[in-house]
């Protein structure tokens, strides 16, 4: 194990558990005064993960790197564990035995960001440190899918007065939602598509559609911050929305770098 191994892992854990404990707010939020026992559940994975924050603030690049291996699967039970509360709660969404305010697909799609990140977790206990040809086509699968969804739930959460804006996050859910089917095709046509040249115009042509994805939510948590506009969208959520676009963008930088130094 390496240092690449522990900035990894730490860098991971610091993002994915800060997200993770937004969703349980954010759940706990949607939910109404009835769903006592969810509303707790919630909490405790508030707690939890503030509680792997405390203890991520005491390793540093220079920590040992078996105890960082020890700490990733001391989180990934965590991950696993609200990655199956967000599935009961999406049954009893499905079923009909919970009315929230939480939407069905944001429920898959916070377990969608739990599942990935106990993977996440896994594999770098694995040693897998250098992304595939055929990873980086999946994770962009997974993160445009991500992208595709943000927009979705920024166009519902909008006041429908707010008709500029919610006629703009529509057309971003359309365009990710094409480059997801572009994303997919280009999967199932593996291994024949793992050529780099295809792979770099692939991730260039992510870029650009997740920066203007990235300054469309900056505006749009700016106007919420500041009031300007009407919504049901927590300023917290508007925040969050957009720290995953920025995520999606140092990964892009992440591959391409990973691909670069392959041809070379």
């Amino acid at each position: 194990m390496s240092n690449s191994f522990v900035s990894r892992s730490l860098d991971e854990i610091q993002f994915w558990s800060r997200i993770m404990k937004e969703h349980a707010l954010f759940l706990s939020l949607g939910f109404s005064y009835n769903d006592s026992k969810l509303i707790q559940e919630a909490q405790e994975f508030i707690d939890l993960f503030e509680q792997v924050e405390e203890e991520l603030s005491t390793f540093s690049l220079n920590s040992d790197p078996q105890q960082i291996a020890t700490f990733n699967m001391r989180v990934y039970q965590a991950a696993t564990s609200i990655w199956a509360y967000k599935r009961k709660v999406l049954g009893l969404s499905l079923r009909c035995e919970v009315v929230s305010n939480n939407f069905p697909l944001l429920l898959d799609h916070t377990s969608r960001e739990a599942a990935y990140f106990a993977k996440r977790l896994k594999e770098l206990n694995e040693g897998k440190l250098q992304p595939t040809a055929a990873k980086i086509i999946k994770e962009n699968v997974f993160f445009l899918r991500i992208m595709a969804d943000h927009s979705k739930f920024i166009g519902h959460l909008l006041d429908p007065s707010e008709r500029k804006l919610v006629n703009q996050a529509r057309e971003f859910s359309h365009d990710f939602d094409q480059l997801v089917y572009q994303a997919v095709d280009l999967d199932s046509m593996r291994p024949q598509s793992e050529t780099s040249p295809l792979l770099d115009h692939f991730l260039d042509e992510n870029r650009v559609s997740v920066v203007s994805l990235r300054d469309f939510k900056k505006a749009a948590k700016e106007l919420i911050e500041e009031c300007k506009v009407k919504s049901i969208i927590h300023p917290l959520l508007a925040d969050h929305v957009f720290r995953e676009a920025e995520r999606f963008l140092h990964i892009i930088d992440m591959f391409e770098a990973s691909l670069s130094s392959k041809n070379h």
